[in-house]
């Protein structure tokens, strides 16, 4: 199994093919690791994130808290992904989300200066960082879609098409406050459909 830092590069690599080993040079310089544990918080609502971090190993969970006091789930963050609040960390201005582990996790991590002298010295950095933002408009475009366009059955069987291996990961009452339903909504389209 590849170190965390290679496997990070190698899912640059994958994203943006044409990064030149001087690319790449630069971007190891610049990468940490991160280690958390359980119920453990990588980005603090109302705090400046001033790195983004790449899931190596484990599983985060992206909340909001609302004006009645309740956790309102708006991402699951496995391997692989993002751990950021990306539209803040590019504007520099406060996350609106907490950022908290649900296993323990592994993040690579890369800091916004890092970033921006990336972006001003190697145009596939700069076109790396536009691939990254692209993904993380059309995954909360279709977010908001799902809500506007789709039963809440349809998210929910959308949601374990699109992510298999999370499914026993997370608890009911993170996957219905996600899928923007009670729990007990939750509980009988599952008893539906397992009938089906």
């Amino acid at each position: 199994m590849l170190d965390p830092i290679e496997t990070y590069l190698s899912a640059v690599k994958a994203l943006c093919p044409k990064f030149s080993e001087e690319e790449l040079e630069y971007f190891r310089g610049g990468l940490s690791i991160t280690e958390l544990q359980p119920k453990h918080f990588y980005i603090h609502a109302n705090a400046m994130q001033q790195e983004i971090g790449f899931v190596y190993q484990g599983l985060l969970r992206a909340f909001y808290v609302d004006e009645k006091g309740n956790e309102i789930t708006v991402n699951f963050i496995p391997e692989n992904r993002y751990a950021t609040h990306y539209s803040a960390f590019i504007s520099r201005t406060p996350s609106k989300y907490y950022f908290q582990c649900l296993e323990p996790t592994v993040l690579v991590t890369l800091s916004f200066e890092h970033i921006q002298g990336g972006y001003e010295k190697f145009t596939n950095i700069e076109r790396y960082g536009r691939l990254v933002a692209e993904s993380v408009l059309k995954s909360q475009q279709k977010r908001i879609e799902s809500f506007l366009f789709e039963t809440a059955e349809q998210r929910y069987l959308d949601f374990i098409q699109e992510n298999p291996n999370l499914f026993n990961r997370i608890s009911i009452s993170h996957l219905s406050s996600f899928l923007g339903i009670e729990r007990q909504t939750l509980t009988r389209i599952r008893r539906k459909l397992a009938k089906n």
